[in-house]
């Protein structure tokens, strides 16, 4: 009895205690959903055109994060012997928009979206050490995009306004960095004692708040995750740096334009550093997606930046909608049809679509 009562434990003491969390969060954001909820009516008001642009745009943005897929598992299939299925765009969009669909809805967020993601790849006849070691070149890949965001918008932020009335440069702004994340990228995979550098450098700010941290400690952790993307992307770097650029900067075009949408103004780099703190926010599995608090977290800092309430609480709700919202019944589609796909051909055919 003691052994079968500590198996129940150790099975669903952390899931009980994931549970727990999740509803404490999600009772601390209820005010800030329910007051977004409130405000969907609103969304009549909007152009009906903005839609479909917001959806293109998400809709690039998650293509991105499939081309990223398919350059890591193709990179690994060349290497195996015997060589393994080569996995198809659908079968990677479906396992990516079924993963996604369940970090935005179960307790863990992305942790557990990336397992049901990996577990569907593995089912289409990846293995399992390949599908990992993808997984984790995207992860920190994205992750690195995401953290080098706030660095390059730091000059904009420092010579000023742009003219008047135009939130738009931010789409501008948007390729503009893309071109440069690429080429910051291309000399991160390509030249590893550019690597070194950056790593020491933040070594040493890093000191200064953490003494534990140090220069060369740090370096040496850029380095070992640089090797590990350099290693899944070899051979199509550009292709790698390129993809994981346009995931993020058509995700912050969607929110401009959601903004402009509203007619609000606001300056692009400084929206842009609302959306790398949203982004932040969305990693911290207390509520799956970051269910609350990045909507509550986005609006005020949107307000913070300059932008009317009102705006900043409608241009949130409707950059969620594209960006939160819809992928969820979408990726729940996705899941349904690989199930029956899966159940009337067998496992193996999930991976028969490739091209």
């Amino acid at each position: 009895m003691r052994i079968a009562g500590g198996g129940l434990v150790r099975r669903w003491g952390g899931r009980a205690v994931g549970l727990a969390i999740t509803g404490v969060g999600l009772y601390i954001v209820a005010p800030s959903i329910l007051s977004l909820f409130g405000a969907w009516p609103r969304l009549a008001d909007v152009n009906p055109w903005w839609f479909p642009v917001l959806v293109v745009l998400e809709g690039c943005s998650f293509a991105a994060l499939w081309w990223l897929a398919r350059l890591a598992l193709a990179h690994h299939a060349g290497s195996e012997e015997p060589r393994p299925v080569l996995a198809g765009w659908g079968t990677i969009a479906t396992a990516q928009l079924a993963g996604n669909a369940a970090g935005k809805v179960l307790p863990g967020g992305a942790a557990t979206g990336g397992v049901l993601q990996a577990r569907l790849l593995i089912r289409a006849g990846q293995p399992a050490a390949v599908v990992a070691s993808a997984l984790t070149a995207i992860g920190l890949i994205t992750t690195g995009v995401l953290l080098l965001l706030p660095v390059l918008s730091v000059p904009a932020v420092l010579i000023g306004p742009p003219p008047a009335r135009q939130l738009e440069v931010g789409l501008l702004i948007s390729l503009i960095m893309a071109i440069v994340i690429v080429g910051l990228g291309l000399a991160a995979l390509t030249w590893p004692r550019f690597v070194v550098l950056v790593g020491r450098g933040a070594g040493h700010v890093i000191h200064l708040v953490k003494r534990s941290v140090t220069a060369d400690s740090c370096a040496a952790l850029l380095v070992a995750q640089r090797e590990r993307v350099a290693g899944a992307f070899e051979g199509r770097w550009w292709e790698a740096a390129l993809a994981a650029a346009a995931n993020r900067m058509f995700d912050y075009a969607a929110l401009v334009v959601a903004l402009a949408a509203l007619n609000a103004h606001a300056r692009p780099a400084m929206v842009l550093l609302a959306y790398v703190v949203a982004q932040a926010l969305a990693m911290i599995p207390i509520t799956p997606g970051g269910l609350g608090f990045v909507d509550a977290g986005l609006t005020a800092l949107l307000v913070l930046i300059g932008i009317s309430p009102d705006a900043a609480l409608i241009g949130t709700l409707l950059y969620r909608l594209a960006s939160f919202w819809l992928p969820i019944p979408v990726g729940l589609l996705a899941w349904t049809g690989w199930r029956i796909h899966l159940h009337l051909t067998g496992p193996s055919a999930s991976a028969g679509d490739e091209e």
